[in-house]
């Protein structure tokens, strides 16, 4: 039968997937609407599939918050390129997702899944849709909501990254809320305070700390016993140092075959008297300093650059206190 444009228009408008797809969908369906929308739906979940396996590390972060500043959410669409994500439909996808989890306040991504766009196809359907449209992959990586006395939102002028901060009550000035959602999008703390950090990464922490604790008295010993010998450390610190020393005329075949044997020597005893607790200590003191580093209260106040962001809350006002926050970043 023959397909009309003013068919294609509506089955458009219906679907928004493009001409080319609607006069195709048509033609197949021998013009039943319904038949050609179910067919660029499954179009839309074969391209998914067929590009399960593919990163979404390009997209929009989106945070909204309700008038009263107490609920907020924190929404990510994905999709494969820069090109994509600076397209109008995307960008007014990613909205609409964003603004559907606000009104409606899902518990969870599944949740918001099923929920219903303003176009009236649920939030999984429009990804699947839109991802048909595109030929990309699309998906939604990262959804959370939070709730506290009063929340502050920031996203990064490249939407690639956003963070949502929880307080337990509002505050005079709305930008302090703004910097310290800024600090977390920029420092990306690990948790809130070392006490709610969690246990497994701090185990993992403790144990690279201890390793690294060894390797490097291994090493402090291993280029003692070198110098003692007569040799330059630095002229063996790798097979590819010696190689080209050699090569140069710095160094022997027969000083990499003394210093090789100094190095199995010295490494093998050293590993086999380690002091457990001077390596503790110092691990403990590693840790310490991934507290300070990687908690937020514990963080250097990066507008300020000399106080922690305790520090600073409590010039602000001493009864002030974050109670939780949510980050994401598609490059992460």
């Amino acid at each position: 039968m023959e397909i009309k444009a003013a068919d294609v228009a509506k089955l458009r408008k219906m679907t928004g997937a493009g001409m080319m797809d609607c006069k195709k969908a048509l033609v197949e369906a021998n013009g039943d609407y319904e038949k050609a929308k179910e067919i660029i739906r499954e179009k839309g979940k074969l391209v998914a599939a067929k590009r399960s396996d593919r990163e979404t590390t390009e997209g929009s972060v989106i945070a909204k918050v309700t008038a009263d500043n107490k609920k907020a959410i924190l929404v990510s669409l994905g999709c494969e390129t820069d090109f994509v994500a600076n397209n109008e439909e995307f960008k007014a996808l990613a909205e609409d997702i964003a603004n559907t989890a606000i009104n409606n306040y899902p518990a969870d991504l599944e949740a918001l899944k099923a929920c219903k766009l303003s176009s009236g196809v649920t939030v999984e359907e429009g990804v699947t849709q839109q991802t048909g449209k595109s030929g990309e992959k699309h998906a939604i990586p990262y959804y959370s909501t939070l709730e506290a006395g009063y929340i502050a939102a920031y996203i990064h002028i490249n939407h690639k990254v956003g963070a949502i901060v929880g307080f337990n009550k509002p505050m005079a000035d709305a930008h302090v809320g703004k910097e310290i959602a800024m600090q977390v999008t920029a420092m990306n703390p690990v948790s809130l305070t070392k006490d709610d950090c969690p246990k497994e990464v701090i185990e993992k922490e403790l144990e690279v700390a201890v390793e690294k604790t060894k390797e490097e008295m291994v090493k402090k010993a291993v280029e003692a016993a070198i110098k003692k010998a007569g040799f330059n450390p630095a002229h063996f610190d790798s097979e590819d140092h010696m190689e080209s020393n050699q090569a140069k005329g710095w160094i022997t075949a027969e000083d990499v075959v003394k210093v090789k044997e100094i190095i199995a020597n010295v490494t093998a005893e050293k590993s086999a008297n380690m002091p457990e607790q001077m390596i503790n200590n110092i691990a403990q003191g590693r840790l310490a300093k991934f507290f300070k580093e990687s908690t937020l209260e514990e963080q250097t106040f990066v507008q300020d650059g000399k106080i922690s962001v305790r520090e600073y809350l409590k010039k602000v006002d001493p009864e002030l206190k974050i109670t939780g926050f949510r980050r994401f970043s598609l490059a992460d």
